[in-house]
């Protein structure tokens, strides 16, 4: 969260310094103000064009051309995904390679996270909070819209706490992490190696279950989403999987950087 329950529940309000009487051209002042507001009557008529801007058909439209790239992400991953495994299984029958050569080549796919995984597993769920939600226990404020919902920073502790937890191997949603996934939110939704999800958002990682829940009790990070879970109500769940198989990562590989111009 990008603000504290605790620190605003405590926050003192001291009086400031007397301002100093001086000159003040009231009537100067008046004529800016009223300028600024029409200036501001025209902006915003400009901007809707006498529509309702909460549901303009142009803003619908570049939801569901969100929507439906995130889709058509997804189709490109699983075609992906199926030519490399093919291309793989040539490779693996025509390359001339050693048994030890190859043992070794399937370490590092799974290190890489390119490869599936078994093992134990345990899934962390976060929510937003319901949207009428008031603070449940004395002393903190009423809740501000930011306190309600789940960050980016709350979703990159978890992953970062199951990693110190000694996590093997971890899926956000239905995709694999690898080295170079970036966890990030746009508003109240996850952006995802190209593809868009809404809560709740589900963290699954295979590993020692034991471990992992212990290094998620121990982040400070956490701590802090804690006061948000008991006094407004965010969305905490962590459960114990057995036996699962996390898929393999099935995106492109290849780096992409800005570069210079000229």
């Amino acid at each position: 969260m990008s603000n504290s329950a605790d620190s605003n529940a405590t926050g003192s309000t001291g009086a400031g310094p007397a301002r100093k009487a001086g000159f003040r051209p009231v009537r100067i002042l008046t004529v800016a103000v009223f300028a600024l507001a029409g200036l501001l009557f025209f902006t915003s008529f400009n901007t809707a064009k006498g529509t309702d801007i909460r549901s303009d058909d142009n803003l619908l439209k570049l939801s569901d051309l969100i929507q439906e790239r995130s889709r058509k992400n997804k189709e490109l991953d699983e075609s992906i995904a199926g030519s490399r495994d093919r291309n793989e299984k040539l490779a693996e029958r025509d390359d001339g390679s050693s048994k030890a050569e190859d043992d070794k080549l399937s370490g590092l796919e799974k290190d890489a996270g390119t490869q599936k995984l078994t093992g134990d597993a345990i899934t962390v769920t976060l929510n937003d909070a319901p949207p009428n939600a008031t603070a449940k226990l004395p002393g903190y404020p009423e809740p501000q819209p930011d306190y309600l919902v789940i960050h980016q920073q709350d979703l990159q502790a978890v992953v970062n706490a199951l990693w110190r937890g000694g996590a093997r191997g971890i899926k956000v949603m239905d995709q694999r992490l690898i080295s170079t996934s970036a966890v990030r939110c746009v508003g109240n939704t996850l952006i995802l190696q190209g593809r868009v999800y809404s809560p709740p958002y589900k963290i699954q990682a295979v590993g020692d279950p034991a471990k992992m829940q212990q290094a998620l009790a121990d982040s400070a990070a956490i701590q802090n989403y804690m006061v948000y879970v008991n006094v407004y109500g965010l969305g905490w769940k962590v459960t114990e999987d057995g036996t699962v198989t996390l898929p393999g990562y099935s995106g492109t590989v290849d780096l992409h950087y800005a570069k210079p111009v000229g």
